[in-house]
């Protein structure tokens, strides 16, 4: 399974790049060293969208707070980077695909990043990692 991460990014020509707590949801929480990841700088915080894929080089589970009922798990990871984007996609490429069932992968980034914009760790399916492939 591959995966994609949209949150803020310091620098987005970075060889490697560490997230530390970053939410997960649609199986996010699986991740784990050697995924394929992609990384999204969230428009959010002042990104451009797809930026990059990488390697995960480290994940690490982050400990519950004590007496919070419901809590959304947490991963820190380090990503190695392996490409960079060659064509943009984010927010604006994304937004008319709104029809939740039609089973496209522009559709499923849409819906698993934007539907509820907080910054994410999201799984993805193959399909949608294979769309992503052709952005780079």
């Amino acid at each position: 399974m591959a995966f994609a991460i949209k949150t803020e990014v310091g620098d987005p020509q970075a060889k490697a790049f560490t997230f530390a707590a970053q939410k997960t949801m649609y199986g996010g929480k699986q991740i784990a060293a050697g995924d394929t990841v992609f990384v999204f700088a969230s428009e959010n915080e002042g990104g451009q969208g797809l930026i990059a894929r990488g390697v995960v080089t480290s994940a690490t589970a982050v400990a519950k707070k004590r007496g919070i009922a419901r809590q959304t798990p947490r991963v820190s990871i380090t990503i190695r980077c392996t490409a960079r984007a060659r064509r943009p996609l984010g927010r604006g490429e994304l937004k008319p695909f709104t029809d939740w069932s039609d089973g496209l992968p522009a559709t499923e980034l849409n819906f698993k990043f934007y539907r509820q914009a907080t910054n994410k760790i999201v799984g993805i399916s193959d399909e949608t990692a294979a769309f992503l492939d052709g952005f780079f």
